[in-house]
């Protein structure tokens, strides 16, 4: 499973003929994968794992600039999904859209021009090359599904214990912090998916449209950004703002209704459960 999360991000990487955003979007995604697993084996590598984890992150920064002009206009297409009208003003207009989209699309691609260059491009092939390399040589022959199964627990109860008390006063950043503990998770699950394929497709599914809303919402957050004084969005702020607020506050609802249903086991339920589920596996 690590050996696949680094083909996928290289392969987005280095194919000739997939376009640069999508490119860097298959990247990030891999490089999440990828970085939910080491920090499940991370333990079990020493010093190494660490390495390998901070190296991840590294590479992933390497597009940061790209991702957020992306995301951005990404976030401006979610809010044409509001469930009802928003007071504090007119929508946007359809010229309006397509003035915010066009500028949106000018900062991405000037963006991934600066930082998807051929240099980087090797960058990133040559160390994932590497660390697929150095995959097999893990020390990992003695771990058994009892670590896995604490190691599973422990990052589920980090990302339990970062739900926010009261979801619609919590601040941007605790809600992202629990979006990023929730990645982990739902990659991590992928694991033991296969112990019960339809109860493991479910979790994932579920784990998968928490993230889904937590990341909607971050995504509003980067463009309420683009928004601010002297910021390429700054004449459309007094429009997006209620927009945003608004959209938002649906996202928030729907992400505490989900998480409650998908952390509603304590820590060691949880782990109980999957030595259950290995106990009881699906034979090959």
């Amino acid at each position: 499973m690590a050996r696949a999360a680094l083909t996928e991000a290289r392969g987005a990487i280095t194919s000739p003929d997939i376009a640069e955003a999508e490119a860097i979007h298959d990247f990030r995604k891999g490089m999440k994968r990828w970085r939910a697993h080491l920090r499940l084996v991370e333990p079990f590598l020493g010093d190494e794992g660490r390495r390998l984890r901070i190296e991840a992150r590294d590479l992933a920064r390497l597009l940061a600039g790209a991702r957020d002009a992306r995301t951005a206009r990404d976030a401006l297409e979610d809010l044409g999904k509001l469930d009802e009208e928003v007071d504090g003003g007119p929508p946007l207009s359809a010229r309006s859209i397509a003035t915010v989209t066009a500028r949106l699309d000018a900062i991405r691609a000037e963006a991934e021009g600066v930082s998807l260059t051929p240099e980087t491009r090797q960058q990133i092939d040559e160390t994932l090359l590497a660390a697929t390399e150095g995959v097999k040589y893990w020390p990992i022959g003695h771990v058994s599904f009892r670590d896995m199964a604490s190691e599973l627990a422990r990052h589920y109860a980090r990302a339990r214990r970062a739900i926010p008390e009261d979801w619609h006063t919590a601040d941007p950043e605790t809600l992202h912090g629990l979006r990023q503990r929730v990645v982990i998770h739902r990659y991590q699950m992928e694991i033991v998916a296969p112990l019960w394929p339809r109860f493991g497709e479910f979790w994932v599914g579920e784990a998968q449209r928490l993230r889904d809303r937590l990341g909607h919402h971050q995504d509003l957050i980067i463009l309420a950004g683009f928004t601010d004084p002297h910021g390429p969005l700054a004449p459309w702020r007094s429009r997006l703002a209620p927009l945003i607020a608004a959209r938002r506050a649906e996202h928030v609802t729907v992400a505490a209704r989900l998480a409650g249903r998908l952390f509603a086991d304590s820590p060691k339920s949880f782990r109980r459960r999957l030595l259950a589920l290995w106990e009881h596996r699906v034979p090959n």
